[in-house]
């Protein structure tokens, strides 16, 4: 006898049946977003007024209010009020000395709103440059520096360094009745600063840091109470320091373990 064999039947994919396009009702759609879009177009272009007024706003000592008025309406240049390019407004108003961080808004109908904010110097770096009080370098203009502050000087590539011991310094130095005038690293490396009483201290090249704290707590109080007297004090020893008093040699103060520059 002949055997059959059954065969299947290949399986058959279902058929995706999409449903009917209501080709009015998407026209009706198209049309309303068209619409729409016209509408907000139109808005838009009448938002879009000249800019009319500028109100300038910060406490100014050193940034010129009208500087600023300035660059802003050379930045509109006749753009709308929603044309505007406000970053690059606020770029603008940056390149002026002194200003350390801007805001600029839209004022409707047709103003704009600029606040200012100045920057802090803390001390002097170089002739016309200034160091703000995160330690920062930014130019100053030579009619505005405060002859009062600290002149801090170094390797250029050193700046920030300097300017973060000085921080770091000046505000224990000032805790205890003192102020420091200047900060200078030379090229060797080595650190001294120099006080508002005349005395100049010398750290060295090698652990600065703790021959500062040694600088005050051992010498701070003769520096403070016959500081018209000294010249200089010179912590470059191991376990001491040395007095340069004024018409006199020195004179050692403390265990003297040799210089270690």
């Amino acid at each position: 006898m002949r055997r059959t064999r059954n065969r299947r039947k290949p399986s058959e994919r279902p058929r995706l049946k999409f449903p009917a396009i209501d080709w009015r009702r998407l026209g009706a759609v198209l049309g309303a977003l068209a619409a729409l879009g016209t509408a907000v177009a139109a808005l838009a272009a009448a938002l879009d007024q000249p800019v009319a007024a500028v109100s300038v706003e910060g406490s100014f000592q050193h940034v010129s209010p009208g500087d600023v008025e300035r660059v802003v309406k050379a930045e509109v240049h006749g753009a709308g009020l929603l044309s505007v390019n406000l970053a690059a407004m606020r770029r603008a108003i940056h390149t002026l000395p002194w200003v350390d961080a801007v805001s600029v808004q839209r004022a409707w109908p047709r103003g704009l709103n600029v606040l200012v904010i100045e920057q802090t110097a803390a001390a002097r770096w170089g002739e016309q440059d200034l160091v703000n009080a995160r330690g920062e370098l930014f130019a100053g203009d030579g009619r505005h520096i405060p002859p009062e502050l600290a002149q801090l000087s170094g390797p250029a590539d050193q700046q920030p360094i300097v300017a973060q011991r000085y921080l770091a310094a000046a505000g224990r130095l000032t805790q205890a009745g003192l102020r420091m005038t200047a900060l200078r690293l030379d090229a060797r490396g080595a650190w001294e600063f120099d006080l508002a009483n005349g005395v100049t201290v010398r750290l060295g090249r090698r652990q600065v840091d703790e021959r500062f704290e040694r600088f005050m707590n051992a010498a701070l109080k003769l520096v403070t109470e016959r500081g018209e007297e000294i010249s200089y004090v010179d912590m470059r020893y191991t376990n001491g320091f040395a007095i340069g008093w004024r018409n006199s040699a020195p004179h050692a103060a403390g265990r003297e373990g040799g210089r270690n520059a």
